[in-house]
């Protein structure tokens, strides 16, 4: 009988560890990286320097400048001649300044979403990029580069519909903050705790019935990390499905960009997790060899 509900209680810990793992990373994720301006620019800043999101920016504003130049035969020259001054800001200090400033903005727009005052698609502004590459390329003495306009081009990062729908999830995610991977690790002591209070007799059957908990504990965390990364992937091909083909791949940066620190805290957690599991195994085989068994008294 205890040996069932030992399984029981070992089953359900699992369980609960492989749910609450997912919810702790991914609300912590929200309070600390994606809710804080200086985070949120710190992971896409270094984005500048990716040849996507370059490329995708060289495309946007050249084809927005084109639809304000008709030079008849020699379009698509000009096209080509605009698009490579753009690609070559791109490399620059100053785009780099531009792209963070654009980001800082765009901050606004994912809040937004998160708090539900928007029902728009989650975008990056490339208005103070083009002000930017228009100035860099009018002082180079670029052709048609004063006809560049100035005006809200942007690289949409989560269509509307998609916001929608992520809205209520980032609502509950931003209200528990930190607190599930703290509950989670309250949880987990509690689970250690009652395991070695109710173990069966001696020391030895507390500590046997610790051991075995801290091990399936270890394993828990180890399936929950597993989880958030399905659940990431899943996630990122959804998002980008209703990206636009033209802002695919520097959305795809973005994303990346953004969950980089949920996919470290994925295998770092699977990593102790596993450790901990393989541990507690070791240890329980070895103390079932070392400690001794309880005296069984005369007449039971």
């Amino acid at each position: 009988m205890r040996t069932s509900f030992s399984v029981a209680l070992s089953a359900a810990l699992l369980v609960l560890l492989a749910v609450l793992v997912p919810l702790s990373a991914l609300s912590a994720w929200v309070d600390l990286e994606i809710d804080d301006t200086d985070r949120y620019v710190a992971a896409v800043a270094p984005l500048s320097s990716d040849s996507a999101v370059q490329n995708t920016v060289a495309e946007l504003i050249t084809d927005s400048a084109m639809k304000q130049i008709d030079v008849g035969p020699l379009q698509d020259t000009v096209r080509d001649f605009l698009h490579q001054a753009v690609l070559s800001f791109t490399t620059t200090d100053a785009f780099r300044a531009a792209w963070t400033a654009a980001n800082r903005t765009a901050h606004e727009t994912v809040t937004a979403a998160l708090d539900g005052k928007s029902g728009e698609s989650v975008t990056i502004d490339l208005a103070p990029v083009t002000e930017k590459v228009k100035e860099n390329l009018v002082d180079n003495g670029v052709p048609f580069a004063d006809q560049v306009p100035v005006q809200h081009t942007d690289i949409q990062i989560i269509s509307a519909d998609r916001a929608d729908q992520l809205r209520q999830s980032f609502r509950w995610l931003r209200a528990a903050s930190v607190w599930p991977a703290v509950g989670t690790l309250v949880f987990v002591l509690l689970a250690v705790v009652l395991a070695w209070v109710r173990g069966g007799p001696g020391r030895r059957g507390s500590a046997l019935a610790a051991l075995t908990a801290t091990a399936v504990a270890g394993a828990g965390f180890a399936l929950g990390a597993l989880l958030l990364r399905g659940v990431l992937a899943a996630a990122r091909d959804r998002v980008l499905d209703e990206v636009p083909g033209s802002d695919t791949d520097a959305a795809a940066a973005v994303y990346d960009a953004l969950t980089g620190s949920l996919r470290t805290t994925v295998w770092i957690v699977f990593g102790l997790g596993l450790a901990l599991a393989v541990c507690a195994v070791a240890a329980r085989i070895w103390a079932q060899r070392v400690l001794p068994v309880p005296a069984v008294p005369a007449g039971e």
